[in-house]
């Protein structure tokens, strides 16, 4: 699964053994004693939780009799004000930005325009002009954009859909899919967490909620190497000449050559003292190469390795409770996770810019230079921020 969740047992676990520190609020004919039990944005993530989890009553079973009157209950959440974004993309003209959410919809929103028109953005503006939906209720983990196809990477199988489809069709047919192979022991299907493209050698690759990596050549559609070497599910990928590195909720991120099925290395971050935090965990989402340097960070703090020796260089001095975006992006660094910032540091640690966000974790974040430049980032909120130089947000598109 994507590693939105936080665990609840494991939540409730850690109040049973805090102090509680009792607050009051007294006013005229008010003497409230409270505690609070969970931050806000635990609270929040908790609250998609039970949203995703709940089944809701529909027909006549969801109105009441009221002398003889029937009257629909009010009984479901707002799915468009608690939305969460989990992946997104750019279309290949970089126009368009397209969007994939928790309850299963793409979103495609027309960027150029909003660029271009300055000032005058309306609200209508801000909404997409193209909305639909893959599976009701099965989140959107990943998005990936080719020359032909946008790629969905969606609960035990990979979708394509052609961009004149995305942008203009409310009910889209699908290109072509792809199954991820199943566990001949497992009902369950796997989730696809992250997408990456290996041009060169078009092949397609997906991190799954299996403990597995698969490879998929891009034109005939068939299964070319399984990476298996994490005990638990794989959160993220990145790719850069014929290196992949794999982070997952097991706290291993793993190097692999994309020649061979067999790991290159593996290093186990939560083991090293500077970048442990034991209160959130082992796990890594987000992870980044080069030809000289790895990215990572998850519950372990985000840090910078040489490869050459897999000693760590740098630990950025970041305020967070969680990493879920890394990225190395020219001579700069882009981190964002469970904080209402979103970095940009220097290699050696200086931060750059901090840009408040309107989730309070986010999820994705993607960005392009050409035809104009633009950094789109997301997570626990319906709302979209885009900064078009990188260093503030000038702009907030939304789902609704």
């Amino acid at each position: 699964m994507k590693r939105m969740k936080i665990d609840v047992e494991c939540a409730i676990e850690r109040i049973k053994s805090t102090t509680l520190q009792k607050k009051k609020i007294t006013a005229e004919h008010l003497d409230l004693d409270y505690v609070v039990l969970f931050s806000k944005d635990i609270a929040s993530e908790i609250l998609n939780q039970i949203e995703n989890s709940v089944e809701y009553l529909e027909g006549d079973l969801s109105k009441v009799k009221i002398h003889e009157n029937l009257f629909t209950m009010v009984n479901k959440l707002n799915k468009c004000f608690y939305n969460t974004v989990l992946s997104q993309t750019f279309t290949p003209c970089g126009n368009y930005l397209v969007v994939g959410d928790i309850y299963g919809n793409i979103s495609v929103f027309h960027l150029s325009k909003l660029v271009n028109q300055g000032s005058t953005i309306t609200k209508e503006d801000q909404l997409p002009k193209n909305t639909f939906t893959i599976k009701e209720d099965v989140q959107i983990n990943s998005l990936l954009s080719t020359k032909s196809f946008l790629i969905v990477g969606t609960v035990g199988e990979i979708l394509a859909y052609t961009w004149k489809n995305v942008k203009l069709s409310k009910k889209p047919s699908c290109s072509w899919s792809i199954d991820i192979p199943n566990a001949k022991d497992s009902f369950d299907k796997p989730d696809v967490n992250y997408l990456v493209l290996d041009d060169e050698d078009n092949l397609l690759y997906a991190a799954c909620g299996d403990n597995n990596v698969y490879s998929f050549n891009l034109e005939t559609r068939k299964e070319d190497r399984t990476l298996k070497g994490h005990k638990n599910y794989v959160h993220c990928l990145n790719y850069s000449n014929n290196k992949i590195v794999s982070g997952g909720e097991d706290g291993l991120v793993i190097i692999w050559d994309v020649k061979s099925p067999t790991p290159v290395n593996k290093i186990e971050p939560f083991t090293r003292d500077k970048v442990v935090r034991p209160e959130l965990g082992n796990w890594i989402g987000g992870v980044g190469i080069n030809d000289d340097w790895l990215l990572c960070g998850g519950g372990p703090r985000l840090s910078l390795w040489h490869l050459r020796s897999m000693n760590i260089s740098t630990v950025f001095p970041i305020d967070d409770k969680g990493i879920h975006v890394a990225e190395m992006f020219q001579d700069k660094i882009f981190a964002g996770g469970r904080s209402t910032l979103f970095y940009q540091m220097s290699f050696n640690g200086d931060i750059i810019t901090e840009i408040p966000t309107s989730p309070v974790t986010t999820y994705t974040a993607v960005h392009q230079d050409e035809p104009f430049q633009t950094l789109c980032i997301a997570g626990s909120s319906p709302k979209i921020d885009v900064c078009s130089n990188f260093i503030y947000k000038n702009l907030q598109l939304s789902l609704y």
